[in-house]
């Protein structure tokens, strides 16, 4: 049989995907989020409810949003509310099992920026910002990380969502939900998980071709490395054909999908503006 070709964000979408288990209630946002928690309901989590931040509930949109109220998303929905009731009735009541969100900075606790790169009056680039991630990453059972273009750094330039703030007990201290905070983060080498006293992260698992030393070269501290350290497994052809079909400019790579997205975001701003 012929091997199956994949890109990086192919292999962070297949293997983030197995963190949903059939029934789990999963908000998630758009970009690789989106394609992990589509992927699942696909495949082993058929009985997953994906909601959005906008409003809709039990979507099975037949491609990838570009925004969080993408009419793609009202394929298939069970029912719509607006934002306040997401936030009130849904994910502030402890209801979301699983929230997915994408990673600009992140320091060695899983506090995450997702504002700005350098100073924030003087910033050297402006991101997407935090959207309802505090609240998501405030209140969800399990909180899985998606880092495409992201980085580790030691201290982060700006507290977008916090996960364990200085590490050990602090996030209970400071009011959050037990229990909740960051489990998982999908980089584009390997999977970090984070340690069940201290909270610091660690490498749990690399992905075919890559090395815990090429790894730990892109980490600012000393990274510990899990003893039980595994490869993470390729994906499948099934897989890569399922997200190829539902979010062809993920698998395209980023210059690729920034050539693709442009086009549909200027479009959408025309048909609006005349």
């Amino acid at each position: 049989m012929a091997e199956v070709r994949y890109t990086e964000s192919e292999i962070i979408v297949a293997n983030a995907a197995k963190e949903i288990e059939d029934g789990d209630i999963v908000v998630i946002g758009q970009g690789i989020p989106m394609a992990a928690g589509v992927l699942a309901k696909a495949t082993h989590a058929p009985n997953c409810v994906i909601l959005t931040e906008a409003g809709l509930v039990g979507i099975e949109p037949f491609r990838n949003p570009l925004h969080i109220a993408d009419p793609t998303c009202t394929r298939g929905y069970t029912y719509s509310c607006d934002m306040i009731d997401i936030f009130s009735t849904i994910v502030n009541r402890g209801l979301v099992d699983v929230t997915f969100l994408g990673v600009g900075q992140i320091d060695r606790y899983g506090n995450m920026n997702s504002t700005v790169f350098g100073d924030y009056r003087d910033f050297r680039m402006r991101m997407m910002g935090a959207g309802g991630a505090p609240e998501f990453f405030g209140y969800a059972r399990k909180a899985v990380l998606t880092m495409r273009g992201g980085k580790f750094v030691e201290k982060v330039d700006y507290l977008s969502s916090p996960g364990y703030l200085e590490g050990y007990d602090a996030r209970e201290k400071a009011g959050f939900p037990p229990g909740s905070g960051p489990k998982v983060v999908y980089g584009t080498r390997g999977v970090f998980r984070f340690h069940e006293e201290s909270r610091e992260i660690y490498l749990a698992g690399v992905f075919p071709g890559h090395s815990v030393e090429e790894i730990k070269a892109e980490v600012p501290w000393d990274l510990m490395v899990a003893e039980d350290l595994e490869e993470l497994p390729p994906p499948t052809r099934e897989e890569v054909e399922l997200i190829r079909e539902f979010a062809p400019e993920i698998a395209a790579g980023r210059k690729l999908q920034l050539e693709l997205s442009i086009p549909r975001i200027l479009s959408i701003i025309s048909s609006r503006a005349s």
